[in-house]
């Protein structure tokens, strides 16, 4: 795991905000924590108060924060989001933050949609209208109302709450049919359109945009930060554990492993030669 520029062993995460929010809202809370957040995620400390269980043993976490927060505009965010998928620099989880009024928790959004986007965005502009939608281009053709988000989050919210013990947590099943929804929507498109696994992610965040509570925000960001990669991490272990390898003298490496696909051999390192070719090295236990 890790993006295909630099360290391959790094874990790369993409961070966004939105800029503010009519008049009511001058300072978007979700960019002032965005705009905070360090470039690597801090290593957990020994003994947290605030964890609630033993954390997973993760790689290098790199934070790219999006340079600048997102005006709240359909077709800036629509013409905007192709750009952090279609990269060399891919990826491998996209965080979306937004504000979700005064209400005092936090939420995870399971899914994105296509439509229902009735209320004008900050330019009083409205998108995707009936003939819009019938035109041959129209970029959301032939995608489903709903689109699902491949991150687990429904082992993501307990490590988030371990991690985040006086906070309320949750997992949300509609993201509102506002921007915070179409730029979920739109990311999650964009990774269906390529055939890559979704994982994004959106963020609900309280509107307060106090020192006191983006500090808050900041906090628990990088604790789902920390959750959701501790849950890519347990993946990506249940399926190393169920690759194959050999074990004994080595003498039927290849009797052994030339019957079994290559995706489905262990990636250890290092390699074994054995006639000119690689093979995983002897497993650990004969299990």
């Amino acid at each position: 795991m890790g993006s295909q520029i630099g360290d391959p062993d790094e874990i790369t995460v993409l961070v966004t905000g939105f800029g503010p929010f009519r008049e009511q809202y001058p300072i978007n809370p979700s960019w002032e924590i965005a705009n905070s957040l360090p470039l690597y995620l801090p290593p957990l400390r020994a003994k947290d108060p605030n964890s609630r269980h033993a954390a997973v043993v993760l790689p290098k976490v790199r934070i790219v924060v999006h340079p600048e927060p997102i005006r709240v505009n359909y077709r800036v965010v629509r013409g905007l989001v192709p750009s952090f998928h279609d990269t060399p620099q891919r990826f491998d989880i996209v965080i979306h933050i937004g504000m979700a009024g005064p209400r005092p928790f936090y939420s995870i959004e399971r899914r994105g949609h296509r439509d229902g986007y009735k209320h004008p965005d900050v330019d009083g502009e409205y998108i995707d209208g009936e003939e819009e939608r019938e035109r041959h281009d129209w970029p959301w053709r032939g995608l489903p109302e709903e689109i699902e988000t491949e991150l687990n989050l429904d082992e993501i919210l307990p490590l988030w709450q371990g991690h985040s013990s006086e906070a309320d947590l949750r997992i949300s099943e509609d993201a509102g049919h506002f921007m915070c929804d179409f730029i979920y929507y739109s990311s999650l498109s964009e990774l269906w359109k390529l055939q890559r696994p979704r994982k994004a992610l959106f963020l609900h965040v309280p509107a307060d945009a106090s020192p006191t509570s983006v500090a808050k925000g900041r906090e628990l960001t990088l604790n789902l930060i920390r959750s959701v990669v501790e849950s890519e991490m347990t993946v990506k272990n249940r399926l190393l554990a169920k690759k194959t390898s050999w074990w004994g003298c080595g003498s039927h490496i290849q009797s052994v492993i030339d019957n079994v696909p290559e995706a489905e051999r262990c990636e250890c390192e290092p390699k074994v030669e054995v006639g000119g070719a690689s093979y995983p090295p002897m497993a650990a236990s004969p299990n």
